[in-house]
């Protein structure tokens, strides 16, 4: 009887693993803003391996210290076994019977992102690299966002318990660890007291805010003039009359073309002081044509965080910039 019964278990898992299509797959592992190539060691030794770490070692503009883009470890074919099929980002490159390129997400674990590049020889695998290298950047930096974006919701600010977010009509994806530091109705401060390692003397800040649509030509070129007038009314340091925030005059910002909620917008990555202080840091910075309301808005993220490396400071700025919507 306990034969009969316990193959009547076993038939009943059986059916039911044959009915169901859905996989639970593992947790991906891995930080943010690093990717695992599997390739072969002699091609990741070879001009294969130098194209692949130039362009993911590109360096961040706007960080006082050099950090590249993208980290990057490398695993042979033989050795990616189960546990390092876990991780987040992945590009499997080498020589296959005709060139491809394609994108796949959660195969082995969840979220993932996992980029195949295939050519018929060493040449061509460098080719197809090089022909697609921005596009496999932008889809890890991308899948790196989603899924940062795909935490802080879980521990979300309420939008509705700022003033100034509801007066401009703005909802963004912060998390619970971002308190006010001032709230007008027109201008938001927030602040994340940052509490690991060295860092812990530091912070990340928010700011959002919003001024008059005047000359859509004129956009860019006026970004350092108006964040150097809201520093310096908002941004006071130990002597309010002498110290404010103020774009660091040494070093020239960069600005680049951007879409924040399918709306035209320019990212502007530079540094920020304090004037006739010391304190200093990276910045981020995206102001968003909303010719809807006939204005900009302005979010901007900056940095303080002496001595250590500002990287996954400023992505977790732009993972919130970059959950805004407008109404």
């Amino acid at each position: 009887m306990k034969k009969i019964f316990l193959l009547f278990v076993i038939t009943v898992l059986l059916v039911s693993c044959g009915n169901n299509d859905k996989v639970v797959l593992r947790d991906s592992i891995g930080k943010i803003n690093k990717v695992l190539v599997v390739t072969k060691s002699s091609d990741w030794e070879g001009s294969l391996g130098k194209e692949i770490r130039n362009s993911f070692g590109e360096l961040m503009v706007g960080l006082p210290q050099p950090e590249s883009m993208l980290s990057v470890s490398q695993v042979a074919p033989n050795g990616f076994g189960t546990m390092m099929r876990v991780s987040r980002n992945i590009l499997v490159i080498g020589i296959g019977d005709e060139e491809k390129y394609f994108v796949k997400n959660n195969i082995y674990a969840q979220p993932q992102t996992v980029i195949y590049v295939y050519a018929k020889d060493d040449e061509g695998v460098v080719k197809m690299f090089k022909k697609h290298e921005k596009e496999i950047i932008k889809t890890f930096i991308q899948s790196d966002i989603d899924r940062t974006q795909s935490l802080f919701r879980k521990n979300k600010l309420d939008d509705t318990q700022f003033k100034t977010l509801q007066n401009l009509g703005i909802s963004l994806t912060i998390h619970d660890k971002f308190n006010t530091v001032d709230d007008t109705g027109e201008f938001l401060w927030l602040r994340h007291h940052l509490s690991s390692g060295i860092a812990k003397t530091g912070s990340n800040n928010i700011l959002v805010y919003s001024i008059p649509l005047e000359d859509e030509t004129k956009v860019s070129d006026n970004i350092v003039a108006v964040r150097n007038r809201i520093g310096k009314k908002y941004i006071p340091g130990s002597d309010p009359e002498k110290m404010y925030m103020i774009t660091e005059e040494a070093y020239t910002p960069f600005t680049f073309d951007a879409v924040i909620d399918g709306k035209k917008a320019y990212e502007t990555r530079g540094k920020w002081e304090v004037k006739n202080d010391f304190m200093a840091g990276p910045f981020l910075n995206y102001t968003v044509v909303d010719k809807k309301n006939n204005r900009l808005v302005v979010f901007e993220g900056f940095t303080y965080a002496p001595s250590v490396n500002k990287r996954a400071f400023l992505f977790e700025l732009e993972a919130i910039a970059k959950s805004m919507k407008i109404q």
